[in-house]
């Protein structure tokens, strides 16, 4: 029998002409989509990413205007604004001498940003808040298209509440960058592995690409797990994916090289200096500095100088789990690395091109390539490199946390059932061993404790009479408790990295744990005793101390080793700047004999020169790059710049100087005029050694030149 639907009514009629096109196609219907989610979505999936999202601004954005950035990075980015070949090259200073240790894109996007609002604080911390903001929406996407909005949101969250990254995207070092451009890359590399085609995996390629020129070989760390997820996931036959990876290489290479390949094509009478190298050319940069010598350390035959400074701990694979990067990043490793492993075996009998088995390979490698290669690195180690390694942890918590939920309900998988309660009780023990080493820091840390042991337990305790008494109700808030048991530990620590003043240089989220130093040069943090991030107050202040530009807006100023001294005088270190102090009545009294001279100052190192950078507007030439060991400084380029007028004024060190620069000292005391303080201060102004008789500061005109 056959039965009809009976006609609309009237009323049915009048109320479908009214709704107009189908929801699917009208402007509202999708503006409303962006706030509630698809319609198949739960009704709280979308507000909780908005409330996520919202959360992650919140802490990357807190009182922006009192963020320490890296004066180094702050200097080039001022320099930028003031030429468009000390844009191009990535400069220190906009006469466009040198350039700092690392490839532009990231000084781009913060330089482009100072240029439309004009340089300062925010406008620096603007692109760094979006994109760690927007690597967070990322994340939620691409876990939530594979596993479900469940696993989106603690996945997101998770990221969120990172503490590394809660420290380092309130900074103006490149990282922030680098992750969301890798981000770009494994959500496009997942695409095309589900769709078979190459477009996709031609963009993966070039976000990989520009990642590399923002901080060289760092980018190329997920590549292995890249290349093997899509050879062996992709549903096209294998010589197609083949010939795929083949075009997409291409594409990697030609993203990756092209500002390198001009670069060193360009006479280097015609360019600045690069930074860090030690030929003057940006692929010794690449496979030096930034490349195997951060790997091997300076002691390596690639290596390069200044490698060898570790401020994470010692190389080895506790390195992660240390008192200095233990709660930076270790809080959910055990949690992951058991989601991974137990997640793989769930999605054993999977066919080939299983979409959530490739996911889990994917973020598997990107965690355990990472992992590998900062415990193990004997070069230079900051710890807030790790902020790389947060979305593989974070979406491997989010992803395997809700596979292994799924099967510890179901019951399905009866061994690996039971490894969700495992999981949740090592994290939980781990993060309480964490928490004890900081007893005593603060109310905020103690609380936590108290909170993780008691969700911890909580949770473990209810899954596990949840699934014996088939109670799924008190299984599920089981799981919210592990949540919470997982979280409160990263979230003390973000929420002290968001409402507290960090180094510039080195920043690190929550209480103290220890300096890292393990050893000389490299890009150092500020050692102890130096006044590291201090906020600048203002050119010419009494304080003397660095970082405000005169243009008006005021630079972030966390500075580098031998920055701001406590007197509020700026250290010359190492090099032949060694044993002289730079303060802004020396400062006031080059401007005013500056006589139409390109550069101001020659100084030994980046990290003086970047700070005088900011404090007088002008450029600085750093004679010796970040280590003072750069050849960057000849004495044969000395005098021709002397000559033509291009600078006037250099200090050199009491002892003369040291290595290739000794020679430079001999000749600058011989032909110079020293400039006695007395020219620029009075004993009343300043307790500082800057009144004595010798600053170090010399005077050199064409007169000079023989």
């Amino acid at each position: 029998m056959t039965t009809l639907a009976p006609p609309p009514s009237q009323e049915d009629a009048r109320r479908s002409h009214r709704a107009g096109p189908p929801a699917d196609g009208g402007v509202a219907a999708r503006a409303r989509r962006l706030f509630t989610g698809p319609e198949d979505d739960p009704r709280w999936a979308r507000p909780a990413l908005w409330a996520i999202l919202l959360l992650a601004t919140a802490l990357y954005a807190w009182n922006l205007t009192s963020i320490t950035g890296n004066t180094f990075y702050d200097a080039a980015v001022y320099s930028g604004t003031k030429s468009w070949k000390a844009f191009f090259f990535g400069a220190l200073d906009s006469g466009s001498f040198i350039t700092v240790d690392k490839p532009p894109f990231a000084l781009w996007v913060m330089g482009l940003s100072a240029r439309v609002f004009g340089y300062g604080t925010w406008q620096l911390m603007l692109p760094m808040v979006a994109a760690g903001t927007g690597s967070v929406a990322l994340l939620y996407r691409s876990v939530k298209r594979d596993f479900g909005a469940v696993a989106g949101t603690i996945s997101a969250l998770v990221l969120t509440l990172t503490p590394i990254t809660v420290a380092i995207t309130r900074d103006t070092n490149p990282d922030p960058i680098l992750v969301l451009l890798m981000m770009l890359g494994a959500v496009a590399l997942l695409k095309a592995v589900r769709n078979g085609k190459l477009m996709p995996l031609v963009w993966s390629a070039v976000a990989i690409g520009f990642a590399f020129n923002t901080k060289m070989m760092q980018a190329y760390v997920v590549l292995p797990a890249f290349f093997l997820v899509y050879l062996w996931a992709t549903n096209v036959s294998l010589g197609k994916r083949i010939r795929n990876l083949a075009v997409a290489t291409v594409a990697l290479i030609v993203s990756s090289a092209w500002w390198m390949v001009i670069v060193d094509l360009i006479p280097a009478s015609s360019r600045p200096y690069i930074g860090g190298s030690t030929d003057n050319t940006v692929w010794d940069l690449v496979i030096g500095y930034n490349g195997f010598g951060r790997i091997f350390g300076a002691s390596s035959s690639v290596g390069s100088q200044g490698n060898g400074a570790s401020f994470g701990g010692s190389s080895g694979l506790y390195r992660m789990f240390n008192e200095i990067m233990g709660g930076q990043i270790s809080w959910l490793i055990p949690f992951a690395a058991i989601a991974l492993v137990a997640g793989l075996v769930l999605r054993g009998r999977a066919p080939r091109t299983d979409a959530k088995r490739a996911a889990l390979m994917l973020w598997g490698g990107w965690f355990v390539f990472h992992f590998l290669t900062f415990s193990l690195a004997e070069g230079t180690f900051h710890p807030y490199y790790v902020t790389a390694m947060a979305p593989g942890i974070a979406a491997l918590a989010g992803a395997g946390g809700v596979l292994l939920y799924r099967a510890f309900r179901e019951g399905s998988a009866a061994k690996w059932a039971w490894v969700l309660p495992v999981g949740i009780a090592a994290s939980t023990v781990w993060a309480v061993v964490l928490l004890q080493r900081v007893s005593g820091s603060g109310t905020v840390y103690t609380v936590a404790e108290i909170v993780v042991a008691a969700a911890g337990i909580a949770s473990v305790l209810g899954l596990l009479v949840g699934r014996f008494t088939h109670r799924h109700r008190l299984m599920g808030f089981a799981a919210l408790a592990a949540v919470v048991a997982l979280l409160a530990g990263p979230a003390a620590y973000s929420v002290s990295a968001a409402t507290s003043s960090t180094n510039g240089t080195n920043p690190t989220a929550g209480p103290s744990t220890g300096g890292g130093m393990g050893g000389g040069g490299g890009m150092g943090g500020a050692p102890s005793g130096t006044k590291s991030g201090t906020k600048p107050s203002g050119s010419g202040s009494s304080s003397g101390k660095m970082g405000t530009p005169p243009s008006g807006g005021t630079a972030p100023s966390g500075t580098k080793s031998g920055s701001t001294s406590e007197s509020g005088t700026q250290q010359a270190g190492g090099g032949m700047g060694g044993g002289s102090q730079v303060s802004s009545e020396m400062i006031t009294y080059l401007k005013k004999h500056q006589d139409g001279a390109t550069w101001l100052l020659a100084v030994s190192t980046d990290q003086t020169a970047s700070s005088i950078i900011l404090e007088s507007g002008q450029p600085v030439i750093s004679m010796g790059g970040w280590s003072g060991s750069d050849n960057a400084m000849t004495l044969a380029k000395l005098k021709s710049l002397v000559k033509s007028g291009k600078l006037h004024y250099i200090i050199v060190s009491s002892d003369g100087g040291q290595g290739t620069n000794s020679a430079i000292a001999t000749w600058v005391k011989a032909h110079g005029t020293a400039v006695k303080s007395s020219a620029y201060s009075s004993s009343s102004s300043t307790s500082s050694t800057s009144t004595s008789t010798s600053s170090g500061l010399y005077r050199l005109d064409a007169s000079d030149v023989s």
